[in-house]
């Protein structure tokens, strides 16, 4: 079960919270906690990220721009949008607030219908900020979730398709951790080149973290999408290494107890789950099929897709992947 998103407002000298505030996170059945004290601000913002912080600068501005200022200095606690409230007729103080952090600033002078919609909108960059990997702009793990949602509420048939790097953290090894971070942009861009550039909006793609990405995709598309990512992927890749590597088509990595072995280029790992011979009901069990298809997938050689073909509770695992592994 999803919490409702949490509203802090900051009043030092105890100031009501105004009528259009409380009508709004009423109206949108938000929890809204009041505080006097900017360390209990603080200590609230340090310990899970609440959704939106409103301060009162109307009577003392110095403690609302200084507890502001302590939030935005710090990365955890800077990820919490902050709006100030401040007089109607104080406008020249709105490049302060600003420069102290501030994400937004309201004030009088404003209709009540305009402070509603920048409020409002100032929500949805929350959420869309937060919903989205910071290396690749990607979905990440809640969007990806929802996404499997809404495909089990839909009546068609779809694939959740998990890819995953093989010999990375070796390439990480030789290599650096920036040239890394290249691969999994690069591996990003390409997923989400191939599947938009296919399927346009009937296509998903979603980033978990480190080299493990979510597509979700039509049954029917499968092997038109999949085929081709493993094709661009198989001809970028080889060019992130230099190229003695790239010529002998693997380096000599160490193990866990230092013994030299080869390590091959790295290569893309697809396990997929469709609903077509299973009935879902629930995210969780999409996920967990679909993290044991790509453990699959990681056994076999090559860049391959692998559809998981069992029925209900059939104990077999069928692969047969329609295109051979390199």
């Amino acid at each position: 079960m999803r919490t409702r998103p949490t509203i802090l407002f900051f009043s030092p000298d105890g100031t009501p919270v105004p009528a259009l505030i409380e009508q709004w996170a009423q109206s949108n059945a938000f929890p809204l906690r009041v505080f006097d004290s900017a360390a209990e601000i603080q200590s609230i913002v340090l310990r899970g990220h609440p959704s939106m912080l409103f301060v009162d600068a109307t009577v003392s501005p110095q403690q609302g721009l200084d507890l502001i200022r302590r939030l935005k200095s710090d990365a955890f606690t800077a990820i919490v949008p902050v709006t100030a409230l401040i007089g109607a007729h104080e406008p020249e103080t709105v490049q302060q607030w600003f420069a102290a952090g501030s994400d937004e600033v309201l004030t009088g002078a404003f209709a009540p219908a305009e402070q509603r919609a920048r409020i409002n909108a100032m929500l949805n960059r929350t959420e869309r900020d937060v919903s989205v990997h910071p290396s690749t702009r990607l979905p990440g793990t809640t969007e990806i979730e929802r996404e499997i949602r809404r495909r089990l509420d839909l009546a068609g048939e779809f694939a959740v398709c998990y890819a995953d790097l093989d010999h990375f953290k070796e390439f990480n090894d030789r290599y650096s951790y920036y040239d890394g971070d290249r691969v999994i942009y690069l591996l990003s861009r390409i997923l989400h080149d191939v599947v938009k550039g296919l399927l346009g909006a009937r296509g998903f793609v979603g980033h978990i973290g480190g080299d493990d990405f979510i597509f979700v995709i039509p049954g029917s598309d499968i092997h038109a999408v999949c085929s081709e990512v493993l094709s661009v992927f198989d001809t970028l890749i080889p060019l992130q290494y230099n190229e003695q590597d790239r010529r002998a088509g693997y380096f000599f990595g160490k193990d866990r107890r230092g013994q030299l072995h080869r390590v091959p280029l790295m290569t893309l790992s697809i396990g997929i789950v469709t609903n077509r011979h299973r009935a879902f009901t629930h995210p969780a069990q999409v996920s967990e099929l679909a993290t044991e298809m790509k453990s699959y997938a990681k056994t076999l050689p090559g860049s391959v897709f692998v559809v998981d073909r069992r029925h209900g509770s059939d104990g077999e695992t069928r692969s047969g992947p329609p295109r051979e592994p390199r």
